[in-house]
């Protein structure tokens, strides 16, 4: 059950993700027109893709439960989220109005590495370490 409950968070973000995948073009537009509005420089910058990846890269380093935050288990992770995010890709392939588009895997891509980079602050660092020795009953 200890292996399980860890994973639990990360299913049921790629489930989330998945959902969101399969909203219609038409379904999906709304708040983020509005921020390519004020700041036009990130037009071609798609948030949704980027918090969504990073919080998957985060909830990807809680299942794994290291005991140490290495470089190589933060490259796992975003290597993680970039084939999950290909196959979102692929996904919305077959959705009305959508399209796969290689700028939402680059999108996906820098989500999971900030996490990652987050995740080396060394307060983060230690809080996942230290949950690598919780015991669970």
């Amino acid at each position: 059950m200890r292996t399980i409950g860890s994973w639990l968070p990360s299913v049921a973000w790629m489930a989330v993700i998945f959902y969101m995948s399969s909203r219609t073009g038409d379904d999906v537009g709304g708040w983020l027109d509005e921020v390519r509005r004020y700041v036009p420089m990130l037009e071609s910058f798609d948030w949704g893709h980027f918090l969504s990846y990073f919080i998957l890269s985060l909830t990807l380093l809680w299942g794994i439960r290291p005991k140490r935050v290495t470089l190589r288990i933060q490259l796992i992770v975003v290597l993680l989220c970039v084939l999950y995010g290909i196959t979102d890709e692929y996904h919305q392939s077959f959705i009305p109005g959508r399209t796969p588009d290689a700028a939402d895997i680059r999108n996906d891509a820098i989500g999971a590495a900030l996490a990652m980079l987050a995740a080396r602050i060394p307060a983060c660092k230690k809080w996942f370490e230290r949950r690598a020795d919780a015991k669970y009953y």
